[in-house]
């Protein structure tokens, strides 16, 4: 008998996938010109600065008897425009921007639970799916990880690569709602993939922080609309340190699924070896991080480490035939 699907379902899920990635792409553009305006604010922020320290010293040389002139400014007492400078158009937008991510985030969720519904099965069976699992960890761990207001307009970047991400994953490796392969039919998928996919979200946006934070040291004059380059490294370890072991813990599954169902624990699948390349060059992230003098170094191990996961994402499982390449999963 074939598997039940209702199809009534999956087209709401793919209706909710558009919805996700349209509310995504309208946050990010407010993020971006948020990020932006950042750089203005500071400069009028500066000039302002210099015009106060000005009438410091005009005040110091007047008499001690004068009487202040009307509409007189002081340091603290900014009037007339300067005064919307104490809320920066900047963070006016990127606070309004904040919310409608978790619109994207409530589509997202609703149209991976509705596929699930729909097939009846764990709904990242193909590779359509896990890129939509991912993309939804990756905006959850970003939310989680620039919830400070000081760093909440940096979620602009880390969601370019998930629009496109899903723009690539909606456009060219859509899937209809369906029944997955026999061999895929096991409790391993629920486990093994899903603790991967959010692993590899997390780890992303630890590598779009990594990427910032050596724009950063390497332009620091044209990057000054961007926090501290220390602060954005630090977020990216606190991000790397939760993701890691979730990511040893995934490969670990994925040997016993692979046990169970092609008798091996490891067989040398280009999947199972570029995942454990991922792995060693997270391990290599975190030990240059703790040591002293390698901050740099480590960064751009981490952004290797990026690069890696998407090449293992997209390249291993669409480009290299192995055992992976009949889902996309794993």
């Amino acid at each position: 008998m074939a598997a039940y699907v209702n199809e009534t379902l999956g087209r709401y899920s793919d209706l909710l996938y558009g919805t996700a990635l349209g509310v995504y792409i309208l946050a990010m553009l407010m993020f971006l010109i948020a990020l932006g305006m950042q750089s203005t604010n500071k400069k009028a922020f500066a000039e302002v600065a210099v015009a106060d320290r000005e009438l410091v010293g005009a005040a110091a040389g007047s008499t001690a008897g004068s009487v202040p002139i009307a509409g007189d400014r002081t340091p603290g007492r900014i009037a007339g425009p300067e005064r919307k400078l104490r809320r920066p158009r900047a963070a006016v937008l990127s606070a309004a921007a904040y919310p409608v991510v978790f619109v994207g985030i409530a589509a997202q969720i609703a149209s991976i639970v509705l596929r699930g519904l729909a097939t009846e099965r764990m709904p990242w069976g193909n590779m359509f799916e896990f890129i939509s699992l991912t993309c939804a960890a990756v905006v959850v761990g970003g939310l989680v990880a620039l919830r400070k207001a000081e760093y909440r307009p940096l979620m602009g970047v880390v969601l370019v690569p998930v629009s496109l991400m899903m723009f690539i994953a909606g456009k060219w490796l859509y899937a209809q709602a369906a029944p997955v392969v026999p061999s895929l039919k096991s409790y391993w998928l629920a486990i093994h993939v899903s603790v991967i996919s959010i692993s590899s979200g997390i780890l992303l946006v630890s590598g779009v922080l990594s990427l910032l934070f050596l724009a950063r040291e390497r332009w620091p004059e044209r990057t000054d609309f961007l926090p501290p380059a220390a602060a954005m490294d630090r977020v990216a370890y606190k991000c790397v340190v939760v993701a890691f072991p979730l990511f040893g813990l995934g490969v670990v599954f994925g040997a016993i699924w692979a046990e169970s169902a092609w008798g091996r624990f490891w067989g040398w699948d280009p999947k199972e070896v570029v995942s454990f390349i991922a792995w060693i060059v997270y391990a290599a992230y975190l030990h240059a991080r703790a040591t002293a003098g390698w901050r740099t170094a480590a960064a751009w191990i981490n952004v290797a480490g990026f690069a890696t996961l998407l090449f293992n994402l997209f390249a291993i499982n669409l480009v290299v035939s192995g055992l992976h390449s009949y889902a996309g999963v794993s």
